[in-house]
């Protein structure tokens, strides 16, 4: 596997084939990412773009970990874990404190994941069904 940059386009190739997602995310991405220090990571297997990482910078010293996804086939493999270690280095690197990530009940294996790897709940953000509510997480780089 190889953790590579990307591109708006690359994380468009991945996002349309994970079953969670099913919106048209084009503009949605260059706006959120407009004049904004961002990184796109690609996760690679072969000549396949498994998994995708992107985010961006929220204030001083503070990383966004906003969108991720990993094809269905590739999951419980490790390739999130490299791309999550891949960000969380670089960001360390450009300066960042911490990277915060929101994630929603309704996955539990991301919870799961953030948790294990030393992310703490700092707030949550109620939504009308349970399963859409907003885990709030935090985590410091040193």
């Amino acid at each position: 596997m190889i953790i590579q940059r990307g591109c708006v386009d690359d994380v468009i190739e991945v996002h349309q084939q994970l079953p969670e997602f099913n919106e048209d995310i084009k503009n949605k991405l260059l706006e959120r990412l407009e004049n904004k220090q961002s990184l796109i990571l690609i996760a690679v297997i072969g000549e396949q773009k498994v998994g995708y990482k992107l985010g961006y910078q929220v204030s001083e010293g503070t990383f966004y970990s906003w969108l991720g996804g990993v094809l269905p086939q590739y999951r419980r493999t490790g390739v999130a874990t490299k791309l999550r270690e891949y960000q969380e280095s670089w960001a360390k690197e450009a300066g960042f404190n911490n990277v915060t990530v929101k994630s929603m009940n309704q996955f539990p294996a991301m919870l799961q994941m953030l948790i294990s790897s030393g992310y703490q709940i700092y707030g949550y953000e109620q939504a009308e069904q349970v399963a859409e509510g907003k885990i709030l997480f935090s985590k410091l780089l040193t």
